[in-house]
């Protein structure tokens, strides 16, 4: 397994082959399965994802009662027209929002890479294919890119918020998904790993300080700001703008920050939001 998103590139270019086709090769390989299926594999996750979306519920509250129901009152505030961001934006929180209370309902969802930033990847790539009526083959490929990142991160450092705070969960997803966005609207390997880079670089030192516990205050609404920040590093990349800090480094550092973190903010709900005096009122009793 490739450790570094230039070793990746460098592969792609010594075969003459796309991100997405290494990745596939690579993966498949590992698990002694035709590329064929490992292709229809994919397929199948990014359809979970489509009918995860579609299934929202938004009359359905976790037992906590602290997720349900927002993603609903996002789409309604779309339809009213009156979006500071617009349509396509207020779209993609909406579908971030919804994926990441489904999670809380225990709904099925993909994790990617994890459970409690399972909205990101997701509203970015569901909300392009509707807008520019991409094929599912087309998604599939761009969600192997978005796996190869993940890949990357987790072997170079962590996808975990207890191991890194959740600039490993939320931020891994972003750079996913900027790196699948930048695949689709044609970036080539170098705006790939550009547009994850810097999507990860805005989520640097966020902490994982779930409220009671829980994957879901303020999980879920990171959600969106994972889903706008790999948005507004791909419209970067593909306008031509490069991190100064290489992709692999911004890893890297992803990694030394994470391991400095104490241990409050790190999923373990005694630190940050979660010793707020309202969310204190959610912790369990011992």
């Amino acid at each position: 397994m490739y450790r570094s998103l230039q070793e990746l590139c460098e592969i792609a270019e010594e075969q003459s082959k796309a991100l997405y086709e290494v990745v596939l090769e690579e993966d498949c390989h590992e698990r002694g399965i035709p590329v064929d299926d490992g292709f229809a594999q994919v397929m199948k996750v990014y359809q979970a994802m489509k009918e995860a979306d579609r299934e929202y519920d938004g009359s359905i509250t976790s037992t906590s009662k602290l997720a349900g129901g927002d993603g609903e009152k996002l789409g309604q505030y779309r339809e009213r027209g009156k979006s500071l961001c617009g349509d396509y934006v207020i779209g993609v929180m909406e579908k971030a929002v919804k994926m990441g209370e489904s999670n809380a309902c225990m709904k099925r969802i993909v994790a990617s890479p994890t459970a409690g930033s399972c909205g990101v990847v997701p509203a970015v790539l569901l909300s392009l294919q509707e807008r520019f009526s991409y094929s599912d083959e087309e998604m599939t490929k761009a969600l192997l890119v978005a796996a190869g990142i993940g890949g990357v991160i987790a072997s170079r450092a962590f996808i975990a918020g207890a191991a890194g705070g959740c600039q490993a969960e939320i931020g891994s997803a972003s750079a996913m998904a900027a790196g699948a966005a930048a695949f689709l609207q044609g970036g080539d390997s170098d705006r790939i790993c550009h547009a994850a880079a810097m999507a990860l670089k805005n989520l640097l030192g966020l902490a994982c300080d779930p409220v009671g516990g829980l994957v879901e205050v303020p999980c879920v609404k990171r959600n969106v700001i994972g889903a706008l920040s790999a948005l507004s590093a791909t419209d970067m990349a593909l306008a031509g703008v490069r991190s100064k800090i290489p992709p692999d480094e911004v890893i890297d550092a992803m990694r030394s920050i994470g391991v400095a973190m104490p241990s409050c903010i790190k999923e373990t709900g005694k630190g940050g939001l979660a010793m707020t005096p309202e969310g204190q009122k959610y912790m369990p009793e011992v």
